[in-house]
C-alpha cells in the first residue's frame, strides 16, 4: 500500500473462451461505473465507480458442489457498484441468501474499507492493510500463483520505478504463464491435467485461459488498464483511463 494509491489491484479474469465479453468501458446503463461486461449473463468480473467504489468475484473451486440450476454471480458486484450500501451492509444483506448461488470469494470496498465474503465459509472478512492474495479458494489461501504474485506485487510497490511505470509493471506479473511443480499444487477435486493448467497466473488453452488482464490503481487520482487476451494468450487489445474519484 502506498500513500498515494491506498488500493492496487492486479487480476487476472479467467474463463470459457465460448462465453462472450466485452472489455472494460464505462456502462451506458451505469455511467458511474468502469468494468468489464459478461454478455451472457450481463454482469462483472470486477469493477470500480468514480466514487471510489471496488468489486471483484472469484468462483470458489469446488466442482462437486456446482448447482447447474444457480444464478450468475456476477449481478453481486454489479448490485453492489450500482447501490448504495457499505460494503459491510450489501454483505450481511447477501449472506442471508448467498446459499442460492454457487460457490464464491466476493471483494468489496469503498474509500474507507475492504472486505471479503466467502459463501463457502459464509464469513465476512475485514481485509486490512497489506498484500493479499484471492484465487478460487479463501483469501490468502497459499496456492503457489497467489504467493508468488504477492511477493511480486510488494516488489513492485516498493521498488523505485519512473512516475507511471507500475501499471505495466503490474500487467507483466500478470503474464507470469509458469505452472507449479506437482507437488505444490492443491487438490480441488478438477484432475491432475486440470490442476496443472490452472497453476500458473497467466492461463493459455483452447477452450479456457485467461480473457483479460486488468489492473486498478486508486486514488484520488485513479488508473485503470486492461489487456484482452485470446486463446493463444495474445494481448489482441489495450484500455486504460485516468480519472478522479468524486466524493
Amino acid at each position: 500500500m502506498r500513500k498515494d494509491a491506498p488500493l492496487i489491484v492486479a487480476a487476472n479474469r479467467d474463463e470459457w473462451h465460448r462465453r462472450a465479453a466485452r472489455g472494460a468501458t464505462w456502462w451506458p446503463s451505469h455511467p458511474s461505473i468502469l468494468a468489464g461486461q459478461d454478455l451472457e449473463a450481463r454482469g462483472t468480473w470486477l469493477g470500480v465507480t468514480r466514487a471510489g467504489k471496488f468489486a471483484a468475484i472469484t468462483n470458489f473451486r469446488e466442482p462437486s458442489q456446482t448447482k447447474s440450476s444457480a444464478p450468475s454471480r456476477g449481478h453481486l458486484a454489479v448490485d453492489y457498484l450500482s447501490g448504495q450500501q457499505s460494503p459491510r451492509e450489501y454483505l450481511e444483506e447477501l449472506a442471508t441468501r448467498a446459499n442460492e448461488y454457487n460457490g464464491f470469494n466476493l471483494l468489496l470496498a469503498d474509500q474507507e474499507n475492504m472486505f471479503c465474503y466467502s459463501s463457502v465459509e459464509n464469513k465476512i472478512e475485514e481485509v486490512g492493510p497489506g498484500i493479499h492474495g484471492l484465487s478460487n479458494r479463501a483469501l490468502d489461501t497459499p496456492w503457489p500463483k497467489v504467493e508468488i504474485g504477492r511477493a511480486s506485487m510488494g516488489a513492485a510497490i516498493e521498488a523505485k520505478m519512473p512516475e507511471g511505470a507500475l501499471p505495466e509493471r503490474l500487467l507483466a506479473i500478470l503474464a507470469n504463464d509458469v505452472r507449479a511443480p506437482d507437488a505444490a499444487l492443491p487438490d480441488t477435486g478438477v484432475g491432475l491435467d486440470w490442476e496443472r493448467k490452472l497453476s500458473s497466473a497467466l492461463i493459455v488453452g483452447a477452450d479456457y485461459g485467461t480473457r483479460c488482464s486488468t489492473i486498478f490503481i486508486g486514488g484520488a487520482n485513479s488508473t485503470f488498464a486492461e489487456h484482452t487476451r485470446d486463446a493463444s494468450g495474445a494481448i489482441v487489445s489495450t484500455a486504460a483511463f485516468e480519472f478522479s474519484s468524486i466524493a
